[in-house]
């Protein structure tokens, strides 16, 4: 059987997280569970799980709740992926996970299968949206054509190469996944990197991440 993938829960309602963890099948395995932002924050920078589903609303922490989680887990958001999972459908709590960095939206009336069918999703690298929050994000990041300008100039100040290693980085490939692809060394992954994050004036990869998610560059 092919390894798999490690998944965190986070949620505050431990009936919830068991059942979950029953739900799922035995492609994914269960590492760890967090029911505050604390200690979600704690868990996933210890375990750095594939997959982690994260609840919107949480206790703790400065009060952001599951968006506070994913702006303290930033630097691991190339390789951990996260995956909302919520009792809520309101516009705002989607957009707002989204824009801090999460992968997809889910709401809880979600079947074990298709939070499953998710979890591979969103570790492979896609989007993915429970149907009726699909227009929230649509609406929310859909470029207007000033917006299209605007990315267009600032694309323009990259080279060709730079254009690669960005949209690689954003997709959260590792400096030495990128060397592979681009059969370049690691430490020219690093040189092009510094100049992408200086020319569209970014101090993170997350930042990055998340204006060429917007922009749908990705």
């Amino acid at each position: 059987m092919a390894e798999r993938l490690t998944v965190v829960i986070v949620d505050d309602h431990s009936i919830y997280r068991s059942g979950l963890r029953a739900d799922l099948d035995d492609s994914v395995v269960v590492v760890g569970e967090a029911a505050d932002v604390d200690s979600a924050v704690a868990l996933i920078a210890e375990l750095v799980p594939d997959v982690v589903l994260l609840d919107v609303h949480l206790p703790g922490g400065a009060g952001g709740g599951g968006t506070e989680v994913l702006r303290r887990s930033a630097g691991l958001l190339g390789v951990t992926k996260i995956l909302a999972l919520s009792v809520s459908d309101s516009a705002e709590d989607v957009v707002g996970v989204i824009r801090a960095g999460a992968r997809g939206y889910l709401t809880k009336g979600s079947s074990g299968a298709e939070v499953t069918r998710s979890i591979h999703a969103v570790a492979a690298g896609d989007a993915v949206f429970s149907p009726r929050l699909a227009g929230f994000v649509l609406d929310a990041f859909g470029a207007v054509a000033g917006e299209q300008a605007e990315t267009s100039e600032e694309l323009d100040r990259l080279s060709a190469r730079e254009l690669q290693v960005m949209r690689l980085i954003a997709r959260g490939y590792a400096y030495k996944e990128v060397a592979a692809n681009l059969f370049i060394s690691i430490k020219t992954v690093e040189t092009h990197v510094s100049a992408v994050l200086r020319k569209l004036q970014f101090s993170s990869r997350h930042e990055l991440t998340a204006w060429a998610l917007e922009r749908k560059l990705l």
